[in-house]
């Protein structure tokens, strides 16, 4: 089920949420395994077959829980041993068994055949979630085990499909507030108001800039440089409003239940540096990477060298979670050959003086974050490495410099000239070309110079506030900061009409596939 699909929003949602607090009067308990059974009908609604699958892993590791917090060592970092290999090799099997196979098949030249598997949807974000509760139990930060409270921290269905991903300390103690299970106005009128702005971005941006970021990938023709640029950021993007609307639409549900979700998305275009980007990119992913894989294996704490190998291990396997595929490891490898750069070229500057926190210097840091970030998503993106290439040598100028063939023809006695110098003009789809750049210079103008959605709400909601990384608002904005007014009612309302509109053909969230 879809949050952008009439199914959800008028069906699925007044149901869930009338349910919750009508049984909330009866006791938390009941309230609380409403919600889980609802998360549970909520998955089981795009394949039912997984969820004795998704509950499997749950009483699993409950249970592995409860031995953790109870044995004494050395059983203790066994039990944590076995239990996430057996999580692992879950994920493995249904995410990479036939990536593995076929490597094989071509590095050996053998001809195994691959296995008949479906992956199941969300499985690394709750597998994910369940290891980070493994190791927070092993570490004697758990101090909670009730079943239906565990059962609805791994299986809430605002975000059980694409994150965040959780820890366990920071939902706990929400599912036993006993304040969360009254009605709000002040939550419904917040997570509403998030909601909208998240589906809006989801149906009025991303969805429309789909079309012109397949244009490109699917297109089996070398690009010319216009062309590949035009695809690529309209991709780049739809990815970025396709997540932040998610993200947005976790968050604003949650609200409307009590519970705080942790920000996962902070405006990470607008980042001067890699490192930055990654503190506002998937924000709990990070966290997760970097408390349970980067430090563990040493972090920055056994030499220089061995920090920068610990970065490329980390954001290698970074890439490979997001896809079964070698082009998701280049993904992670340029990212971890970025943030290797990024760290010793900060290292550099601080020893001479540079000034890093001018404005002209975080100007030109931030162009060059954004187009090495987008170098990147062509291989995140593309369907396999031939097309990857070809996209690449595009956005550099190796197939020349297209224009539409409209420009062509008012160029008149100039177009031998250009043509001489590697700018040719393509025949046709010259009003596909003016409207992919057309999305792209709006879309542009809103990553960057509007306020995103926390800095909206953060006057009224501390708790998101709380969660900013570096931006504020501040001038002109600071006067379009939301509060509950008929003003916003109005343009909220609108902007939710014209999203539902635009619900024709429901399409998934791009981060679903991971």
């Amino acid at each position: 089920m879809l949050f952008n699909s009439f199914a959800f929003l008028l069906a699925f949602l007044p149901v869930t949420v009338i349910g919750f607090f009508v049984l909330a009067k009866r006791g938390e308990v009941w309230a609380a395994a409403w919600l889980a059974g609802a998360s549970l009908f909520f998955y089981g609604w795009w394949d039912y077959r997984y969820v004795p699958l998704l509950l499997v892993s749950v009483l699993f590791n409950f249970w592995c829980g409860k031995r953790l917090a109870d044995a004494v060592q050395p059983f203790r970092k066994l039990w944590l041993i076995v239990a996430v290999a057996l999580n692992l090799g879950l994920l493995g099997y249904y995410k990479y068994a036939n990536f593995f196979l076929y490597s094989i098949n071509a590095i050996a030249g053998t001809h195994w055949p691959g296995m008949d598997v479906i992956l199941p949807i969300g499985i690394s974000f709750f597998t994910f979630t369940q290891i980070a509760f493994l190791a927070d139990t092993y570490q004697g930060k758990v101090r909670e085990y009730r079943f239906v409270h565990y059962l609805l921290f791994v299986t809430y269905f605002p975000h059980l499909i694409a994150g965040p991903v959780l820890h366990h300390e920071e939902m706990m103690p929400q599912f036993s507030d006993r304040r969360n299970y009254t009605p709000s106005a002040s939550n419904f009128a917040v997570g509403c108001t998030i909601f909208c702005i998240g589906l809006a971005k989801k149906v009025l941006l991303a969805d429309n800039m789909a079309p012109y970021a397949n244009a490109l990938f699917d297109n089996p023709d070398p690009p010319s440089l216009l062309l590949a640029w035009g695809g690529m950021l309209a991709y780049t993007f739809q990815l970025y409003f396709d997540f932040s609307g998610y993200s947005d639409m976790a968050i604003g549900l949650s609200f409307l239940f009590g519970i705080r979700l942790p920000l996962n998305f902070n405006s990470p275009y607008k980042s001067a540096s890699i490192v930055e980007f990654w503190r506002r990119w998937h924000m709990t992913l990070s966290r997760f990477l970097r408390d349970y894989l980067y430090i563990a294996l040493g972090g920055n704490r056994r030499g220089k060298v061995r920090r920068y190998a610990n970065l490329m291990i980390t954001m290698l396997l970074g890439g490979l979670w997001h896809g079964a595929g070698w082009n998701f490891v280049i993904w992670g490898g340029l990212h971890g050959s970025y943030l290797a750069i990024n760290h010793a070229w900060t290292a550099v500057a601080n020893r001479w003086r540079f000034p890093l926190q001018s404005a002209a210097w975080t100007a030109i840091a931030t162009i060059i974050t954004f187009v090495a970030v987008c170098f990147a998503w062509v291989f995140f993106r593309a369907p396999d490495l031939t097309t990857s290439w070809m996209i690449v040598q595009g956005m550099v100028g190796g197939f020349g410099v297209g224009l539409p063939d409209t420009l062509g023809n008012r160029m008149g006695a100039f177009q031998p000239i250009l043509k001489d110098i590697g700018i040719t003009f393509f025949l046709g789809g010259g009003a596909r070309f003016f409207a992919t750049w057309g999305w792209v210079v709006f879309a542009a103008c809103i990553a960057f110079f509007m306020p995103n959605t926390q800095q909206l709400t953060r006057r009224f909601e501390p708790v998101l506030a709380s969660h900013a990384v570096s931006d504020t608002v501040s001038g002109w904005l600071a006067g379009i900061a939301w509060a509950p007014t008929r003003r916003w009612a109005f343009f909220i309302g609108m902007l939710t009409v014209a999203s539902l509109l635009s619900l024709h053909h429901p399409s998934q969230f791009l981060y679903f596939q991971f």
